[in-house]
């Protein structure tokens, strides 16, 4: 049989005016700012009356290393949601915004997929309600104003060799990854040498995403560290005086974002760090607005379990006082094949072995959760050339490792493929079994956490870094910074820093290129082996095959 296509589908879709999707979890047209007929910002004056709700229980979606055969995290995500409002549970589901970049590389829109999707597609994936247009402007702003801070006589005595600040822009661009910037003589200021990330990749998008409320954001924006003197003392944002300005441009941005699931149920998506070089979750305003509304509220984290759930649990939930109460840990037949061995070319033919030999991945994940104290139940994302019996080799394997898989076909029915899940998730959730923990302490030493990290996570024998990286950490534990949680910026497709390793290696090791401290947004930043922050376009990018068609929508983005 022939399946539409995931734009297709969307098409399609039956939805709802945006104000009766608020009203499912008791938000009135008043709270609502609407953009467009389907979809909203919920008003801060409604986040602030619901704090004293009591909370609901916390999901976390998350998934294997990522191969070319596709998880389908978003997509069981938003199943998994929808399924829960299915068997009568009061759920909210809570994704990222899509970066620019990315869509028009090779990764293509990130709204889920097949019957298990959140719409309006074509706006999330482009400019939506502007979050990440307002984080690039206020993070302009603040270059702009460090720039000029030193073009009229540098008061703050900034050392223009140790500017930290980069520049930031929300496309894929190798080329601006070193540049040069003020050249031109005296009228454009002191040549210095300087670069771009992503947006995704900004502090301004971490901070965003941690923030509680615009005035702890103001509070973060002016704690960042824009450059060190030539006594290597940190220059503030607050200093050049520019976290006032940055939080205006903000306001709107700190608001989280009301869709609707293809089956009306209500979405938040907003905010949207990459998971190998930033915090990969989404904001935590969304989270805990929706935890005071639904019973149920289910998150995902980006990439797989050793980047996103990792930073999920030692990150973004000791930040907001977060405790999940069941992960789901999202897996493809497909996936563990890849994972044994077999080309993407073969995986139509059932291979039972490969499956076999693949589930290493997976089991070293369910490990790995475990060791936070929560439950873990395996989702199978169901794909169509899966058979009866490399699902059962699933499911057995996923039982000897202390836990159990579930059969997930949301993809192809929706909520009815994904009832079950919903079911045993719910029971689960429930049971209050979960018994959460981060997997270190604050005030273990930085170089500590990392190498608990890369041990207890990456099962690495051990983590290389020279003396000036060692002195860098130490540096920053004198001047306060020591009880921060670490960001492993780390490629998302292996458990070690080789993309190439697959299944669950060991006896591999952790090089640690440079580290970055992100004292507003409240963490260490450690780059790890070949990782970029400003990545770059494939040889043949998306953005080719991008058009309108002859009757104005769009092409070519899913």
């Amino acid at each position: 049989m022939g399946y539409k296509s995931d734009i297709e589908i969307a098409r399609e879709a039956d939805k709802k005016q945006i104000q009766e999707i608020g009203m499912k979890l008791g938000i009135e047209s008043k709270d609502l700012l609407p953009y467009g007929h389907d979809k909203a910002k919920v008003s801060q004056e409604f986040i602030n009356s619901v704090q004293g709700n009591k909370n609901g229980k916390l999901i976390l979606v998350t998934a294997i290393n990522p191969t070319p055969a596709g998880e389908g995290k978003t997509t069981t995500t938003v199943g998994l949601g929808d399924g829960l409002n299915r068997i009568g549970k009061k759920a909210a589901v809570c994704i990222r915004e899509a970066s620019l970049g990315p869509n028009f590389g090779m990764k293509g829109g990130a709204a889920g997929g097949g019957y298990a999707q959140v719409v309006p597609m074509e706006d999330m994936n482009l400019h939506f309600t502007g979050d990440f247009h307002a984080i690039t402007s206020a993070h302009s702003l603040l270059s702009a104003m460090l720039d000029n801070h030193i073009y009229w006589g540098n008061e703050c005595d900034i050392d223009i060799r140790r500017v930290q600040w980069k520049r930031v822009v929300d496309m894929n661009d190798r080329a601006l990854r070193q540049v040069n910037v003020s050249l031109g003589g005296v009228a454009n200021g002191f040549p210095r040498e300087g670069g771009f990330d992503i947006t995704v990749a900004s502090e301004v998008m971490a901070i965003l995403c941690l923030a509680n409320n615009l005035k702890d954001l103001e509070k973060r924006l002016g704690d960042m560290i824009v450059a060190y003197r030539r006594d290597r003392s940190p220059v503030f944002c607050r200093d050049i005086k520019a976290e006032g300005a940055m939080t205006v441009l903000l306001k709107d941005a700190m608001q989280p974002n009301l869709v609707q699931t293809l089956e009306n149920n209500p979405a938040f998506v907003h905010g949207g760090p990459f998971a190998n070089i930033a915090h990969g979750c989404n904001s935590v305003i969304a989270t805990t607005t929706a935890l005071k509304i639904a019973d149920f509220v289910v998150t995902e984290a980006g990439f797989g379990a050793d980047l996103g759930a990792e930073k999920f649990m030692n990150i973004k939930c000791r930040k907001a006082g977060l405790s999940p109460d069941c992960v789901v840990l999202v897996a493809t037949v497909r996936a563990m094949k890849m994972n044994g061995g077999v080309a993407k070319a073969d995986l139509g033919a059932e291979n039972v072995d490969a499956v076999n030999e693949g589930c290493a991945n997976l089991g070293r994940h369910i490990g790995n959760l475990k060791s936070f104290g929560v439950p873990v139940v395996v989702a199978i994302n169901h794909f169509v050339t899966d058979t009866d019996a490399e699902v059962r080799a699933v499911k057995d394997y996923v039982a000897t490792q202390g836990s159990e898989a579930i059969l997930s076909r949301h993809w192809e029915l929706g909520s009815e493929g994904s009832a079950d899940l919903a079911t045993r998730v719910a029971e689960i959730a429930e049971s209050g079994v979960s018994k959460f923990a981060p997997i270190y302490e604050d005030d273990m030493p930085l170089m500590g956490k990392i190498e608990t990290i890369a041990k207890k996570i990456y099962h690495a024998d051990d983590v290389i870094a020279d003396t000036k990286v060692r002195d860098q950490l130490k540096l920053w534990e004198e001047q306060g910074y020591g009880n921060l949680p670490i960001c492993m910026a780390k490629t998302q497709y292996s458990f070690s820093t080789d993309p190439s390793l697959r299944g669950a290696p060991t006896g591999h090791s952790v090089p640690i290129r440079e580290v970055r401290l992100s004292a507003g947004a409240g963490f260490v930043v450690v780059v790890c082996g070949e990782i970029m922050t400003m990545p770059g376009l494939p040889r043949v990018p998306s953005a080719e095959s991008i058009h309108l068609n002859d009757d104005g929508q769009i092409e070519g983005l899913f």
